[in-house]
């Protein structure tokens, strides 16, 4: 009794088979390990099919309306409850995360104090590579054998899971501490890299635990907010936490609320964008509140005390008068910014297929971990060198602009500069004019390198410290960082790009302010005083940070927040949206490619398909061209029907279809999807027989039909076997009306294929039923039917189909 609708070969994505899903599970490991990348067509086809869409709109069947009516009103309260306890926590784990950053570095460069000024730099070397190699070695085995979802940033799959693409193990507790101490670990080695991508995923995981109160890694059932055990709810509180992350690691709430909006979230409605903000107020808060009362985890005393200097992260002090003029070195900062982003993106991702093919023609899985792990050795081992070699070949200047620092952290006493690396030590002496000045010396490299990063950041951010550092020192620090962090994004440890892009572009920005300098010395006029390379620090940040994520309207307000200049908005604007244009010119986003690159199916909010160097306008095209065939099931189907049915095909949903008088043809109802046709299969006390008609026929609840996964795999394989095999079978029926979906979204064969993609993607659709013009359901449209790498192949084979017809019709003239 079931029927199947096609026109052309059919493969979905997979499902819960259960008697293939282990099989299904175990090739999808080796794919994403690389067991399975020796071709690489074949693995981006294997793990394109494995990633599962997400059911964001209930099941309106009649249970769920019976459902819906035995269901109380409620208001709101709790969830509010739960964005204000997802920002607590996200907040308390991005203080803890700041806190080790900041007393690993002091207390390694602390370490090797005496080494360096006594210009021992072979010990200095073996001392700072020991430490970084230990470390380095725990980050990495943490990524490669407690939880390999938590490899690199976790922010692609974080993208791709609120986009509908569902991936198993990005959202657990290993992923959690795995990520956090392998970022932690990565960035004090001293690694190019920062903690902000990792603290966006353990935000994402932070949401959607504790917003489901269970974890299925400890067993742990809880019976509390319950509701928010949906697809729909679960979405939102993982866009609020990973807004959180980026909130709390930026003291950013306004524009990790916009970052969310703009690169993260897919779905995005007002409400929404309310709960964020307030979780995005909570992280902020929290962070801040323990940030001002610990120091190194020392108790300073100033518990509620926000100091500006630390509230604001690379805080400008000194506002500078602007021209018109200024917009012109913006332009050109932005230009190189886009250029260099487009580059940068083009050199990870030909280094990460590089690494994918290397690493997965190793077969043997454990030589291929520890594989993995020698090259971030190996990176660090590089790391380590330039860092401290490199500012041997440079010389001591004079450095009188500023005083011998403190650190935030630590006001009690005063710390061991690093930029003064092998260079006599300073003092006060009297100037000419009764003031105390400095004869203070640094070195401009070791300033530059073992300072890269956040406090690199605020150095290069500085103003009125024009001649603090020479062209040379920039220039070749941005060479060797540029390349070392080009290397370092997509390693085998949670590492993020956030402040690489930020220093990169803070180096380069201050490279053309150097030029600037050199060409009309340093101005006192206030017409003129824009002329300061920190100035040009922040926009060439901004510049560089836009031409790699492609970001605008997040980006300037996370400058502006993080600067506290906003003075120069429109100077960042301009940079921004010239580093855009430029670098959209020849690439995708960084973010866009490692989607891409990882095969995770991402519907973009334009779909971009190209054939023959041109883009295709898919309006031109209908959602017939797109389909794929159905198999359909009736409103009454025999057990033994059904069981054949999920043993023999892997489809995630089925049309229903009724005839409504005999010897009419069967018209399409709604759908129901697998994974309630298993429960109800599971179920033995609603199966009867053909000639009972007895409407008090148990029928079952909503949440007993829908289900998340299937509680007990191995018991329905057997059933499974069993109901396919067992003549009795054919003679039990279901009833399927009150569990079918009826409100479906379905669209007709000639409906506009650009319209169709709109409407799967807006509404979050997991399967788009094809109905022609009688109603009957010809096709079925799923999310990988939708990918542009896909739409491209299809369309492309219809159009040789075309050229063929039209040459056997000139043929036959």
């Amino acid at each position: 009794m079931i029927s199947a609708c096609w026109r052309s070969g059919y493969t979905q994505i997979k499902d819960s088979n259960p008697s293939a899903h282990r099989k299904q599970k175990e090739k999808t490991d080796s794919v994403e390990d690389g067991t399975n990348h020796r071709q690489p067509s074949k693995a981006r086809k294997v793990l394109s099919e494995t990633h599962e869409s997400l059911d964001y709109l209930p099941s309106h069947s009649e249970a769920y309306k019976t459902w819906r009516k035995l269901k109380p009103h409620r208001s709101n309260w709790d969830r509010w409850v739960m964005m204000a306890l997802i920002g607590l926590v996200v907040g308390t784990v991005g203080f803890f995360m700041h806190q080790i950053l900041d007393m690993c570095f002091e207390r390694k460069w602390e370490l090797v104090e005496k080494y360096i000024t006594h210009g021992d730099f072979l010990t200095t070397w073996l001392i700072v590579l020991g430490i970084g190699l230990a470390m380095v070695s725990c980050s990495s085995a943490l990524v490669l054998f407690l939880c390999p979802a938590g490899s690199a940033s976790g922010l692609p799959e974080v993208i791709g899971y609120l986009n509908g693409a569902a991936m198993r193990h990005i959202f657990n507790i290993r992923t959690f501490f795995g990520s956090f101490f392998s970022c932690a670990l990565a960035v004090s080695a001293g690694l190019f890299c920062g903690p902000e991508g990792p603290m966006i995923h353990i935000g994402a995981v932070v949401g959607c635990g504790l917003s489901q109160f269970k974890s299925d890694t400890l067993r742990i059932n809880l019976p509390f907010f319950t509701r928010f055990r949906n697809s729909a709810d679960k979405r939102q509180f993982i866009t609020a936490g990973a807004a959180a992350g980026i909130a709390s690691v930026f003291r950013a709430p306004i524009g990790g609320l916009l970052f969310a909006l703009e690169e993260v979230a897919s779905f995005w409605d007002i409400k929404l964008a309310c709960q964020t903000f307030f979780c995005c107020l909570m992280a902020t808060f929290t962070t801040e509140v323990l940030s001002s009362s610990f120091g190194g985890f020392v108790y300073s005393g100033y518990f509620g005390f926000f100091k500006a200097d630390q509230r604001i992260l690379f805080w400008v002090k000194d506002l500078l008068d602007m021209s018109v003029l200024a917009f012109i070195p913006s332009i050109i900062i932005g230009i190189i910014g886009g250029l260099l982003g487009a580059l940068f993106v083009f050199l990870n991702v030909k280094i990460n297929m590089l690494r994918l093919k290397i690493f997965n023609s190793i077969s043997h899985k454990l030589v291929r971990q520890l594989s993995k792990l020698s090259e971030t050795l190996l990176l660090l081992v590089v790391t380590a060198t330039v860092t401290i070699y490199l500012p041997y070949f440079f010389p001591c200047t004079l450095d009188s602009t500023l005083p011998h620092p403190k650190n935030s952290s630590h006001d009690a006493h005063e710390l061991w500069d690093v930029s003064e690396y092998n260079c006599p030590a300073g003092s006060m002496v009297p100037g000419l004019d009764g003031s105390q000045d400095s004869n203070r010396t640094i070195n401009q490299a070791a300033a530059l390198l073992a300072r890269n990063g956040k406090p690199g950041v605020m150095l290069l951010f500085q103003r009125g410290t024009h001649e603090k550092f020479g062209f040379p020192p920039l220039f070749i620090t941005l060479i060797f960082y540029f390349c070392i962090s080009c290397w370092t994004a997509g390693t085998a440890a949670a590492t993020g790009l956030v402040i690489p892009m930020l220093y990169t572009g803070a180096l380069l920005g201050r490279t053309v302010g150097v030029v600037m300098v050199y060409l009309f010395g340093v101005k006192n006029d206030e017409y003129v005083e824009w002329i300061d390379p920190g100035l040009f620090a922040v926009i060439g940040s901004a510049a560089y940070f836009s031409g790699v994520s492609r970001l605008t309207i997040s980006l300037t307000v996370i400058m502006v927040e993080l600067t506290n200049d906003v003075h120069s908005i429109l100077l960042i604007m301009v940079a921004v949206m010239t580093g855009k244009t430029v670098g959209d010119y020849f690439n995708h986003s960084l973010f866009s490619s490692l989607l891409h690159l990882k095969c995770i199916p991402h519907l973009e909010a334009e779909p971009y398909v190209v054939h023959g160097k041109k883009k295709v306008d898919l309006e031109l095209y209908t959602a017939s061209d797109a389909m794929q065939p159905c198999t359909t099931v009736h409103l009454q189907e025999s057990v033994s029907s059904l069981a054949q049915l999920l043993n023999n095909t892997s489809h995630n949903g089925f049309p229903v279809v009724h005839s409504p008088a005999a010897g009419q043809d069967k018209v399409f109802l709604g759908t129901i999807s697998r994974m309630e046709l298993c429960m109800l299969l599971s179920n033995s006390h609603i199966h009867q027989t053909q000639e009972d008609n007895n409407p008090s026929t148990a029928v079952l609840d909503y949440q007993e039909v829908t289900v998340e996964k299937l509680p007990d795999e191995a018991r329905m394989n057997t059933l499974l076997t069993k109901y396919s095999t067992d003549p009795q079978y054919q003679q039990l029926f279901i009833n399927l009306d009150p569990y079918i979906n009826k409100s479906a979204v379905a669209v007709q064969a000639h409906f506009s294929l650009q319209r169709a993609y709109n409407v799967f993607r807006t509404l979050g659709l997991r399967h788009l039923t094809v109905v022609d013009l009688q109603n009957r359901a010809v096709g079925m449209i799923t999310r990988k039917d939708l990918i542009s790498l896909h739409l491209e192949r299809k369309l492309k084979k219809l159009k040789s189909v075309k050229l063929e017809v039209d040459e056997e019709l000139l043929r036959e003239k």
